[in-house]
């Protein structure tokens, strides 16, 4: 297990991050990724709100993937890490068998194209997901424990220091902006 911190948000203008990451960043890769989400048949990860856990298949670029998050909220149903789980998966055919034997019902499918950048601690993707726009994610890649909420300010406060303008986050990910458009609350930063 580890501790995943990241942020995920959408800005007025990406202009002045890329030129950043462009001369100070070191691109990583470039990938369009098929996500697909998925729930038990015991329990329904979608029926309490704020959604806690998550559960995906990806692929991208002929490479495969499993991965579970739980997130933990504060009391005003704001998340700033989550415990993940992934492993690299051989056979995606044989991974969505067994979860189709194990009745886990597939809730919906997020496709995006990531690009990436290794930015000082952090990994910062700038991504383009089909049906929902335009993001900038960043995820902490350090290799020393931080608070997570002190974390999440440096990174809010380096994209305004930038200048991209307005500054949105939600704290519920894309598979529920497609899932529960009416629900997405967007905060400005």
């Amino acid at each position: 297990m580890s501790k995943e911190i990241e942020i995920q948000v959408r800005v007025t203008t990406v202009k002045p991050l890329m030129r950043v990451l462009e001369v100070e960043g070191s691109f990583q890769y470039e990938s369009k990724q098929m996500d697909d989400y998925f729930t038990p048949a015991d329990r329904d990860f979608t029926a309490v709100r704020p959604i806690a856990e998550w559960l995906r298949l990806r692929e991208a670029e002929d490479k495969y993937s499993v991965n579970y998050k739980y997130w933990h909220y504060d009391d005003n149903g704001r998340s700033h890490y989550c415990d993940e789980y992934e492993s690299a998966v051989d056979d995606i055919t044989a991974m969505r068998n067994l979860f189709k034997a194990l009745k886990f019902r597939k809730l919906v499918t997020v496709e995006k194209l990531r690009k990436a950048w290794q930015f000082k601690d952090w990994e910062v993707a700038v991504d383009r997901v089909l049906r929902l726009g335009d993001f900038i994610e960043i995820e902490y890649k350090g290799s020393t424990n931080v608070d997570p909420k002190e974390e999440i300010d440096k990174m809010i406060e380096f994209l305004k220091s930038l200048g991209c303008g307005k500054i949105e986050r939600n704290y519920l990910g894309y598979p529920f902006q497609l899932m529960f458009p009416d629900e997405v609350k967007w905060e400005e930063v």
